[in-house]
């Protein structure tokens, strides 16, 4: 899109040290002695020359010492007839998408990373509020007494009723012990949990 910015930036470059002969002859990658056939036409060029063979895509990539002499083989065996097929050849490009170095995520993407990156300039760590006490609750669960309930929010139509009840005392004792005489007072007696029983065990044979 014009004016728009671009994401990634495409380059390409030629290398001018390598072809990448198209060998339509699948004897070339089958049989040795073709092999060898196909290398001596570049060896007369460079004899330093060296050879990856890709079967899946019928290329074949040929590196050159010098470039001279890879220009030199382009212009003399580009479009020769090879084992009766004819054989193509291009120097090689290396396409790199995006910037030459890894660059950092943007800082909307920062805190997404597990540990956490540095915060962004300016960032200033915010305070927490003052916590609201509610005096006039506690006021009023203060004066409840056992088996009391107060109503904190009224039921509308699409919200239920929040109500708190307190709970029965054991004891029959609607006042709760003083700090002052818990030491003469003795604490009542907490009820002991039972457990439960275990099913008599049988064996197989018994059964």
């Amino acid at each position: 899109m014009p004016g728009s910015p671009s994401m990634h930036i495409k380059n390409t470059k030629c290398n001018r040290f390598c072809l990448v002969a198209s060998v339509t002859n699948q004897e070339v990658f089958n049989r040795p002695d073709a092999q060898s056939t196909f290398e001596a036409l570049f060896r007369s060029f460079d004899p330093e020359v060296q050879f990856q063979y890709f079967k899946s895509f019928r290329r074949v990539r040929i590196s050159f010492s010098d470039a001279l002499a890879a220009a030199e083989a382009r212009l003399r065996l580009h479009k020769t007839d090879f084992s009766g097929k004819e054989m193509r050849l291009y120097f090689a490009q290396s396409v790199h998408i995006g910037s030459p170095r890894l660059e950092p995520p943007k800082p909307d993407k920062q805190f997404l990373i597990s540990p956490p990156a540095s915060p962004p300039v300016g960032w200033s760590q915010s305070l927490d509020a003052t916590p609201v006490v509610n005096y006039d609750l506690l006021c009023a669960i203060s004066k409840l007494g056992p088996g009391d309930k107060y109503e904190l929010h009224t039921a509308t139509p699409t919200t239920p009723s929040v109500v708190i009840h307190v709970c029965d005392d054991e004891r029959g004792d609607s006042s709760a012990p003083d700090d002052s005489d818990q030491d003469d007072k003795p604490r009542p007696l907490r009820q002991k949990i039972v457990q439960t029983r275990r099913p008599d065990f049988t064996t197989e044979a018994e059964q």
